[in-house]
């Protein structure tokens, strides 16, 4: 059965990105609510009462590794103390083709997938797809 997949939460300090990002995502599928957030900070503080009462979840987290106040490591680290957090697919979205930023994501159990930025229209509509067809 595909998943419909209604919030989109966006982690990034690049207010293009997060345009450009939300752009994409509309023209691949409509009626899409989204939470942006321009830091981990601001995006735990906000998700934790949705966590705590499993309410309003975003269906997947677009996140940023390289952020001021909480980067996206501190804020993968703050989530896996909560473990509702784990039904949440994370795709990190980074500049960075660092090996050891990639295989320090693929340490973290909830990361489905590392992205290298930019983003393109193919590389949004293949991830919808990807996400619709998560079980």
């Amino acid at each position: 059965m595909m998943k419909k997949i209604k919030t989109i939460c966006i982690i990034d300090d690049d207010p293009i990105f997060r345009f450009g990002t939300m752009k994409m995502l509309e023209t691949v599928q409509i009626s899409l609510n989204f939470l942006v957030y321009k830091n981990g900070k601001d995006a735990f503080d906000q998700l934790l009462p949705k966590l705590e009462s499993n309410t309003n979840l975003p269906d997947v987290i677009f996140l940023d590794l390289n952020m001021p106040v909480m980067d996206g490591w501190q804020f993968l680290d703050e989530l896996d103390k909560i473990p509702l957090a784990n039904n949440i697919p994370i795709y990190i979205v980074s500049s960075s083709v660092d090996s050891r930023d990639i295989n320090k994501a693929k340490s973290y159990e909830k990361v489905n997938k590392y992205i290298v930025k930019p983003f393109s229209l193919a590389k949004v509509q293949e991830l919808m797809e990807e996400l619709k067809n998560r079980s």
